[in-house]
């Protein structure tokens, strides 16, 4: 069993992206120096009716190592049996959301809805620590509060955490911001100072130095990354570049062109031609973000019929021939 420390210890984790955080890109992120990774968001209420659509979310490679499956729901006792069904894959954590601020996973009482529910949350950690106490640790990931008047993840993680949380993690925004405006590290460093296992930090780590930034301002144990590594997958190797020397290498025209290629050779592995082609629609917007001429290439990508037709036109763009 992988240690609380492997995990924690200034670790660089990939965070869970529904729609995007598949196994091909997981894999591309580990390649370019991600060191935890997490599933994409999954139903504890589908993996219990052993949904094939559900169970596809949750398998991973060893090559993915350390790993874990993130689920969510709002009954203690689904959730801890969608727990017990993840231990099959042998997960070398799972990680309860408690932050997801979508309407319609609120909706249901789950995700960010559980901050405005204190016993329901704390019942959950205790049913699924007891579901998984010895087969792999147990995390939960949060947001700052409902809304700016009721800020209240201080408590909230210390809940959490005498409910039997091995580590936590807090995306320092609030349900009502959703992933708009500015996340508040001092929520990720007043938490820090009051618990006694490891907190990883996430909100806003758009480029290496927002990395050291964090770490510095919140001494939080280690910092997720989700949306800055849409598009930039090598920025958890710049972050550890970073880290360990003071700087980092620029990124080059034949390591983006070599990076989207690879993405979408390994997406080929897992879904058909006709998934990956459209999917990588969606991938391609951040590839190719601030790309003099992209908007052009996005147009002609967003009618592509085939990946090999994809290639052809990023390898005939101006967009990348002026990198």
């Amino acid at each position: 069993m992988v240690s609380l420390k492997d995990l924690t210890c200034s670790k660089l984790w990939l965070a869970p992206l529904a729609g995007y955080t598949d196994s091909a890109f997981r894999q591309l992120c580990k390649l370019h120096g991600a060191e935890i990774l997490v599933s994409e968001m999954v139903s504890a209420d589908g993996l219990i009716r052993d949904s094939k659509k559900t169970i596809q979310f949750i398998r991973f490679e060893e090559a993915e190592r350390p790993f874990g499956i993130q689920i969510f729901g709002s009954e203690p006792d689904v959730i801890a049996r969608g727990a017990e069904f993840c231990l099959r894959f042998k997960p070398n954590f799972i990680d309860i959301n408690m932050g997801c601020p979508v309407k319609k996973v609120v909706r249901r009482g789950a995700g960010s809805a559980l901050m405005n529910d204190l016993q329901r949350a704390a019942e959950i950690v205790k049913k699924v620590n007891a579901a998984v106490r010895g087969s792999c640790l147990l995390g939960v990931k949060f947001r700052s509060g409902w809304n700016a008047a009721s800020l209240n993840y201080r408590d909230f993680g210390l809940l959490l955490q005498d409910s039997g949380a091995d580590f936590l993690c807090l995306h320092a925004r609030s349900q009502a911001q959703m992933f708009s405006g500015e996340a508040d590290w001092s929520h990720i460093a007043e938490l820090k100072k009051v618990l006694s296992i490891p907190l990883i930090g996430n909100g806003d780590i758009r480029c290496p130095e927002d990395a050291a930034k964090m770490l510095a301002a919140t001494s939080c144990d280690s910092v997720m990354i989700g949306r800055g590594a849409l598009g930039k997958p090598w920025i958890f190797s710049q972050i550890r570049q970073l880290w360990d020397g003071g700087d980092y290498r620029p990124v080059t025209r034949d390591l983006l062109l070599e990076t989207i290629f690879s993405h979408i050779d390994l997406a080929l592995r897992y879904k058909p031609e006709r998934v990956v082609y459209k999917e990588m629609r969606s991938q391609l917007c951040f590839y190719t973000k601030g790309l003099v001429g992209s908007a052009e290439l996005r147009q002609q990508i967003n009618r592509a019929e085939s990946t090999a037709e994809i290639k052809q036109l990023i390898l005939a763009s101006e967009a990348f021939s002026l990198l």
